[in-house]
C-alpha cells in the first residue's frame, strides 16, 4: 500500500476506469475471505465467489484467504485453491483477529479497491457489485452490507436479531452512529481511504468493523449502505458473550477518544473542490449559508443553557456573578461546539488559541449583557426577575450576531490552502457521471 500521499488532506475521488486490471497487473478489486479452523467450508465458499466474480464481475478482481493461525488443515487448503485457481492467493497470520486480519491483507493490496466477505457466505453474492460499484465510481469511500435496512431480507433467530438491534441502539446513542449495521460480515473501502483510516484503528478482533465505520464517519466520509439477503450459519463459531463484552469496550475506549479530541481525524479530510459545498456561489461566501445553520442551532442550544446556568447561579449570587459564570461556561461549550460543528474544524491543533479567542469574544459578549444589567438596575432599582431574563436575551441577541462576526472573520478565518483552484483544474477535471452512466458503463465491460 502507498505510503508517500501526505497526511494533510486524501486524494479526490475518480472513477475507476473498466478494461481490467492496470499496466501494473494489479486487480481492481481484492476480495479478503478471513478464516479459522474453515478446512471444510473454505473450498466450497471460495469456488463459489471466484465462479460469481468471473460470470458477473466487470473488472478483474482477486481473492485472498487471510488465514488467523488455524490448527487445522484450512493453511492447506487455502494453498491448494491458490495453486488451482491463478486469481486466488492465500496468506497465513501467526496471530487470531478478523481486524489483524484485514488490516495486515488490506495494508499490503495494490487493488484500488478492498472489501471482505465471511467464509460462511451469508450475504448472497447479488450484492456484491453494487457494493462496490459507488468506491468504482468514486462516488464513496466506503460501502457496507445492512441486515437492518427496511428493503433487507434476513432470516436468523431471534436471538441474533435482538443482539444486533440492540447494538446498533448502543451505537447510536453513546457514538451518534448513523449507519445501520456496524458487524455485518460484507464491506468495502477504496485503498486511498484505507492507508490513512486502518492506523488510527485500534481493534485486531471483531470491534474492527465499529470503529473503522465510527472514525470514517466522525472524519466526514461517505458512508454508502447496500440492503443485503441473509441467512445465518447456524454452525456459526462466534462467542456471542465475549464478543458483546469486547465491543461494549470498544465503544467506552472510541467514545472517551473522540470526547478528548485525541483522533486526528483532520488526517481523513478531503482536498479543496472535492466536497460541491466548497463550490463558490455568485455573490455569496463560500459556506456562508451552512455556516449560518449551524451557528443558529449552537447558539440557540447555549442561549438554553446559559439560561439555565444563570437561574441557577442566581439562587446564591447576584446577578453580575451569576451572568459571569453562566456565560463564561457557556461560552467554553459555545466555543468548542462552533469550532467543530459550524466551521468544520477537526483535530486538537489550534484548539487551545480558539479558546482563548473565544474568551475574548465572551468578554466582548459580558460588557454588552453586564452593561445592559447595569442599565436595567439603574432604571428600575430592583426589575423582576423575568425582566432580568427578557433583557438579557435582547443583549445576546446583539452579542450573537457580533460573535458569529467575529468567529467567522477573527478566530475561523477561511484556511489559506482552500483556496480556489490552480487555472485550468476545471477544465482537466472529467465530466460529472449521471448514476445511469455509471451502471451503463459497468453492464457493458462485461
Amino acid at each position: 500500500m502507498r505510503t508517500d500521499t501526505p497526511w494533510s488532506t486524501l486524494p479526490a475521488r475518480d472513477h475507476l476506469l473498466a478494461g481490467g486490471a492496470d499496466a501494473a497487473g494489479a486487480p481492481v478489486l481484492d476480495v479478503v475471505v478471513p478464516v479459522y479452523n474453515e478446512e471444510k467450508d473454505l473450498e466450497p465458499c471460495v469456488l463459489r465467489l471466484h465462479d460469481h466474480l468471473a460470470r458477473t464481475f466487470p473488472y478483474a478482481f482477486r481473492i485472498t484467504v487471510a488465514d488467523n493461525a488455524s490448527t487445522d488443515r484450512t493453511p492447506q487448503v487455502a494453498a491448494r485453491l491458490a495453486a488451482r485457481l491463478p486469481r486466488v492467493r492465500s496468506h497465513r497470520l501467526e496471530e487470531k483477529g478478523r481486524g489483524r486480519a484485514l488490516r495486515t491483507v488490506w495494508s499490503g493490496s495494490d487493488a484500488p479497491v478492498l472489501a471482505y466477505m465471511d467464509v460462511d457466505l451469508s450475504t448472497d453474492l447479488n450484492a456484491l457489485l453494487p457494493l462496490v460499484a459507488p468506491l468504482i465510481s468514486g462516488h464513496s469511500d466506503l460501502a457496507i452490507g445492512s441486515r437492518l435496512s427496511r428493503s433487507a431480507r434476513v432470516v436468523r433467530g431471534s436471538k441474533r436479531e435482538f443482539i444486533s438491534r440492540a447494538y446498533n441502539l448502543i451505537l447510536r446513542s453513546s457514538l451518534a452512529a448513523r449507519f445501520s449495521d456496524a458487524q455485518c460480515g460484507f464491506k468495502a473501502i477504496r485503498r486511498e481511504v484505507a492507508e490513512r483510516l486502518l492506523p488510527m484503528v485500534e481493534d485486531s478482533g471483531w470491534f474492527f468493523d465499529t470503529e473503522l465505520l465510527v472514525l470514517a464517519e466522525r472524519a466526514g466520509l461517505r458512508i454508502h449502505e447496500v440492503p443485503v439477503d441473509w441467512v445465518d450459519d447456524p454452525d456459526s463459531t462466534v462467542h456471542i458473550v465475549r464478543t458483546a463484552t469486547e465491543d461494549l469496550k470498544g465503544v467506552w475506549r472510541v467514545g472517551r477518544a473522540l470526547a478528548v479530541g485525541a483522533l486526528p481525524l483532520d488526517r481523513l479530510a478531503r482536498p479543496f473542490g472535492d466536497d460541491p459545498r466548497d463550490r463558490a456561489l455568485s455573490g455569496v461566501p463560500g459556506g456562508l449559508a451552512r455556516q449560518l445553520v449551524g451557528f443558529c442551532v449552537v447558539g440557540a442550544l447555549s442561549t438554553l443553557c446559559y439560561l439555565a446556568l444563570y437561574s441557577l447561579f442566581r439562587l446564591g449570587v447576584g446577578p453580575q456573578l451569576a451572568n459571569g459564570g453562566a456565560l463564561l461556561v457557556s461560552a467554553v461549550a459555545n466555543t468548542a461546539a462552533n469550532r467543530r460543528l459550524t466551521f468544520g474544524v477537526r483535530g486538537r491543533g489550534g484548539a487551545v488559541r480558539h479558546q482563548a479567542q473565544g474568551l475574548v469574544v465572551f468578554a466582548i459578549g459580558l460588557a454588552l449583557t453586564s452593561g445592559s444589567l447595569a442599565a436595567l438596575g439603574a432604571a428600575s432599582g430592583s426589575p423582576s426577575h423575568s425582566t432580568e431574563l427578557a433583557v438579557l436575551i435582547a443583549a445576546n441577541l446583539a452579542a450573537t450576531v457580533l460573535r458569529f462576526l467575529l468567529f467567522r472573520a477573527w478566530v475561523f478565518p477561511e484556511r489559506q490552502d482552500r483556496g480556489p483552484a490552480a487555472p485550468g483544474a476545471e477544465s482537466a477535471a472529467p465530466p460529472a457521471r449521471h448514476a445511469d452512466d455509471t451502471h451503463h458503463e459497468l453492464g457493458n465491460a462485461r
